[in-house]
């Protein structure tokens, strides 16, 4: 089994980054490059997450042998001439192999490997590459030009922050420069950096994911907070569909004024290939090809004008694609927590949808997932598991709490995380080791990574689930991933004092911390930032359980989910009334479905034997003048007898159900003999009952 686990995680953590990467962007439209960055920054930063624990049992383990060695007495001496009866030697340390032992020098150069990796990718490649792919240029060379200048005041910036270090070591006579000493402070240039956004983003999801799933269980929040999204939404959507009409005029005005043998018509093409395909065929039919441009009589946009409008269109058309999709998911999550309010009282205890789903479910989920087992479910289950599911995770937040401000503490040791694992290498559990780094590491890693998808910096960074994440954003969160996961594996080191800076014990320390360094050339960070910043967690969980942050944002007019706010119930009142419309709308266009099928069913096969009668009897070679005079009389007596026909003929021929207009009529009189029949599919007898008023 030696470095057959390290194969398997390495494996499934591929995987894993591979599905939620497919969540968020999409495949088939956005670069490839786009893609292999993101998916790479992601794996890495996965892959420190589940590594780490390996790491930390084959260092227990290799501690163990060195223990063992150095309680070994020496052989037996003779120096007297007398030999001393040889003593069978005991170890009091039973040291085993653990199942997912590494060998000696491999977690070294992986972790070289993963980390640099990470940073290059972090501090170089991925802000290259979000100016590349949010350029406008038609042109490499242009879109590599852009990205080259928006980026220079950003690696300025970086090389003052890492200048400022390297002169205070410098000037410091106790130290002197060499190689590692400068990797040791790039490194904690990086990991300063990275703690610092880490406390803020483990301050909020501490509290924020616990009370999350306790008010899951709250019957109707989950469909007031949804009726809040939606008023939200549509004003969202509204915006973006006006932007994307301003736009869209603005490239209409181009492409007409831009002829076929324009320098510049290649860009304009281009341009035009971005736009919905409902705009490029509009402004297809209206183009003149045989017109010239006259350079004297018209004045052009420049190339400069062409590149800003290209990247607007690629922004505005993004942005309004997002909004529709999110829209329609909106719906449907509106609609089946409608459902399950319903449901709740039911006392057949199956569950009703309102809507079939469009799309066809699996047999196996059909058979396991009953409507019976999706009521007990629904409406009695998952209350309880989300009650109890915050409960527990609110027992993890209060140990992260706890340890964040004693982990300094070796004598005695008070940082819970550091008890679990001393008590369990006391009998060498790997297993239970392992465990409990995982699950240890991996509630951290959730509360931080889950508040890198849930916060949203206006339009220019928002991580959209069902393939609607931009490229921008895809890489700005690899780029966060790539520098809050080493901190946050150190600080976790650091909780089960793993760490021989924090335990300050001369033991063999993981592979992972010898490949950060020895931050004794920084002693301010490695002995005060690093220990009493992450105290400041306190302080954030206190305030994000008081909202302290979502009060700031409606003050400054950012409405945010409050229950005891008057924009808050005014917002729910509005998505309540936007929902029924939508509700109402899906509902006719059902009922027009369905009574479209059922006249096709009845009177379609009349339609059909009505014009086969009509070819067999009508033969033009013997019809005159005198005849069609003759069957225009007779038709006027018979008309009203085929009425009936005709009303069945119209309306299967009607695309969807039409509502009534009292004040349509008409003034010829065939059609007012009968005083039914109105163009359209209306009728002027519904007229008097005003039946259909309250559609």
């Amino acid at each position: 089994m030696s470095g057959a686990a390290l194969g398997l995680e390495i494996v499934f953590v591929f995987f894993l980054a591979l599905f939620l990467l497919h969540r968020y962007g999409d495949f088939k439209k956005q670069h490839r490059l786009v893609i292999v960055g993101t998916l790479l920054a992601w794996y890495l930063c996965f892959l420190i997450v589940f590594i780490l624990p390996l790491d930390v049992s084959t260092t227990i383990y290799n501690r163990c042998k060195h223990a063992a060695a150095n309680s070994s007495p020496p052989e037996n001496s003779n120096i007297t001439g007398l030999s001393a009866p040889a003593t069978p030697v005991t170890s009091p340390h039973p040291c085993f192999k653990p199942w997912s032992y590494i060998p000696d020098g491999i977690m070294p150069i992986f972790w070289r490997v993963v980390y640099w990796t990470s940073q290059f990718l972090t501090w170089i490649l991925l802000p290259f590459m979000q100016s590349y792919a949010r350029s406008g240029g038609f042109s490499i060379t242009g879109k590599i030009k852009t990205a080259l200048i928006e980026n220079a005041i950003y690696y300025g910036t970086y090389l003052l922050i890492f200048g400022a270090f390297l002169i205070y070591v410098a000037v410091n006579p106790h130290l002197h420069l060499e190689w590692n000493q400068l990797q040791t402070i790039g490194i904690a240039a990086a990991n300063t950096w990275g703690l610092f956004l880490l406390v803020l983003l483990l301050g909020y999801g501490l509290v924020e994911i616990p009370r999350s799933y306790w008010n899951g269980a709250k019957r109707g929040y989950l469909l007031m907070k949804t009726y809040f999204k939606a008023a939200k939404l549509m004003t969202e959507k509204a915006d973006a569909e006006e932007t994307l009409e301003d736009i869209m005029e603005e490239v209409r005005k181009v492409n007409e004024s831009i002829k076929y043998n324009h320098p510049l018509r290649k860009c304009v093409d281009t341009i035009l290939k971005k736009c919905p395909t409902e705009y490029q065929e509009k402004m297809g039919r209206n183009m003149d090809d045989y017109e010239d441009f006259d350079e004297k009589r018209n004045t052009y946009p420049s190339e400069k004008s062409l590149v800003k409008l290209h990247k607007q269109v690629i922004y505005s058309v993004q942005r309004h694609r997002r909004t529709q999709v999110q829209w329609q998911i909106l719906l449907e999550q509106a609609f089946y927590l409608e459902d399950v309010a319903k449901n709740e009282t039911s006392a057949t205890h199956q569950f009703v949808h309102t809507f079939q789903s469009p799309e066809p479910e699996n047999r196996f989920i059909q058979y396991f997932y009953n409507p019976t087992v999706e009521w007990y479910w629904e409406c009695l289950l998952r209350p309880w598991f989300y009650r109890i599911l915050a409960v527990v995770l609110s027992i993890f937040s209060v140990i992260v709490v706890w340890s964040e401000c004693t982990f300094f503490s070796t004598t005695p040791v008070l940082s819970l995380f550091a008890v679990f694992i001393q008590l369990a290498e006391k009998t060498y559990n790997y297993i239970y080791i392992e465990i409990a780094c995982f699950l240890s590491i991996f509630f951290l890693s959730i509360c931080v990574y889950s508040t890198v998808f849930r916060i949203r910096v206006f339009n220019y960074y928002y991580l959209a689930s069902h393939h609607q994440t931009d490229a921008y954003s895809l890489l700005f969160s690899g780029m966060l991933f790539c520098r809050l996961t080493p901190p946050l594996c150190l600080n976790f080191l650091g909780l089960t004092h793993m760490d021989s800076s924090i335990s300050h014990q001369n033991t063999q320390p993981t592979a992972y911390t010898s490949i950060m360094g020895s931050m004794k050339v920084l002693s301010f960070i490695a002995d005060g930032f690093y220990i009493y910043y992450p105290m400041l967690v306190v302080i954030l969980c206190i305030a994000t359980y008081f909202s302290l942050g979502t009060r700031c944002l409606n003050l400054l007019g950012f409405q945010q989910f409050m229950g005891d706010n008057d924009m808050t119930s005014d917002l729910v009142d509005e998505g309540k009334e936007l929902i029924r419309r939508e509700k109402r709308k899906r509902q006719r266009q059902e009922e027009g479905e369905n009574r479209r099928r059922e006249w096709k069913e009845r009177y379609g096969h009349n339609r059909e034997d009505s014009t086969r009668n009509r070819n067999v009897h009508i033969d033009p070679k013997e019809s005159d003048f005198s005849d069609i005079n003759t069957n225009r009389s007779a038709s006027k007596y018979t008309r009203a007898n085929n009425r009936t026909e005709r009303d069945r003929i119209e309306l299967l021929q009607d695309a969807e159900p039409l509502d009534f207009n009292a004040e349509a009529f008409t003034d010829d009189p065939l059609e007012s003999e009968s005083g039914r029949y109105q163009p359209g599919g209306r009728y002027l007898s519904m007229s008097r009952s005003r039946i259909f008023d309250d559609v």
